[in-house]
């Protein structure tokens, strides 16, 4: 069945493969657009959506030094992501040896698989549980606050036999025709990999920590790719692209559009994030805020959408291994670590569990997570 022109707003979802219904609805923007309100099911609360007017006072940081070896430079930027990430955890960098070409090829991607028919779209669905798929408003989990935009997410990991992991995920659910597309994303994915070792060890320099203890700690990583999509909306105020959120995973670097939608929250004021050429934004999650026992703010944040232009994203979430137990290295008196303990030890598969079953993400994920673990018997080991 062909739903790329259906008539209707949000309709039961079909199971392509057995054409009968499922749990869930299904989020078509093309018609939404054309109606004069949005569904009650996509409108936030006013608490979520104060206006954001000031812009974010957040450094860009100039990569080159660090890559070319130099000391000074290096220090000097890790000055300013030690500052930034106490504030707010975030900020963004230029000179990071991600070619502009292969950026641009991957937002082409993405351009490319959200214009398909949704019963094409539909075929990379999310599956109940899972992870990894497209996605429409985040409707296949959730019924109220939904999000208006479209995702596509899938793995990725450096691995002997994982050369193809991309690829080979988008042929398997899309069809050979897509080997391309996922070729373009394999790369990109291999660029992100390697760009989010560089800013693990700078990491480690900003918070006085031996400079290989991240970049080693995340070296066998499994990572999130995301693409996302924000349709025009016609009452953009009463919605929002992406709520209020810290992200659970480790560190996020995203590549975003001329347009602007992403707010940081900072100085109890949502603020605006502008757009820089060529740049890509770092922001801190959850995991990297309990491996540095607090000191670094994992970020919180949004997207907003507007009524005339689309706006595009690619979101690339670091995550350890899944057997990897989270702790902060051992405390010393110059040490991240120094202090009393505010997390509990857990696994990143303990805290994707809870996201995925338990816990919708938001400002509160981390906090929740911990009061969660600690009432079960499931954690690995016990704060100190």
């Amino acid at each position: 069945m062909d739903l790329s022109h259906t008539s209707v707003l949000l309709c039961p979802p079909i199971d392509i493969s057995h054409g009968s219904a499922g749990g869930g609805v299904i989020f078509d923007s093309s018609s939404l657009r054309q109606q004069t309100t949005i569904p009650k099911a996509f409108i936030w609360p006013s608490s979520d959506r104060p206006a954001a007017t000031e812009e974010l006072d957040a450094p860009v940081v100039d990569l080159g030094g660090f890559f070319h070896g130099d000391e000074e430079s290096t220090l000097r930027a890790a000055k300013l992501v030690a500052n930034a990430c106490e504030r707010h955890g975030f900020f963004q960098v230029v000179n990071h040896g991600v070619s502009e070409l292969l950026a641009r090829d991957a937002l082409d991607c993405t351009d490319e698989f959200f214009r398909l028919p949704l019963c094409d779209k539909l075929r990379a669905r999310r599956k109940p549980g899972g992870v990894w798929g497209y996605s429409g408003a985040h409707a296949d989990r959730f019924s109220s606050k939904l999000p208006w935009k479209e995702t596509l997410s899938f793995g990725y990991r450096e691995a002997a036999g994982s050369e193809r992991v991309v690829i080979d995920y988008f042929v398997s659910v899309l069809g050979e025709e897509f080997e391309r597309m996922g070729l373009a994303y394999q790369m990109y994915c291999e660029a992100m990999k390697g760009l989010s070792s560089a800013i693990m060890e700078l990491l480690a320099i900003s918070l006085g920590v031996d400079r290989m203890t991240y970049r080693e700690f995340f070296d066998d990583s499994r990572s999130i790719m995301r693409c996302n999509y924000y349709p025009p909306c016609q009452e953009p105020e009463l919605t929002l692209g992406t709520g209020p959120h810290c992200d659970p995973t480790a560190l996020t670097i995203l590549q975003q559009d001329h347009v602007g939608g992403l707010e940081v929250f900072s100085g109890r004021a949502w603020r605006c994030v502008r757009p820089v050429h060529n740049a890509l934004v770092v922001n801190i999650g959850d995991t990297f805020m309990a491996l540095s026992n607090g000191r670094y703010k994992s970020c919180l944040h949004r997207a907003v959408v507007n009524r005339q232009r689309e706006r595009r994203s690619l979101a690339f979430f670091v995550c350890p291994r899944e057997d990897k137990v989270i702790r902060p290295p051992p405390p010393s008196p110059e040490d991240v670590g120094s202090g009393p303990r505010l997390y509990p030890d857990f696994t990143w598969a303990q805290f994707m569990e809870f996201t995925q079953r338990h816990y919708r993400a938001d400002m509160r994920t981390l906090r929740s997570f911990t009061k969660w673990l600690q009432s079960s018997s499931s954690s690995p080991a016990t704060a100190t």
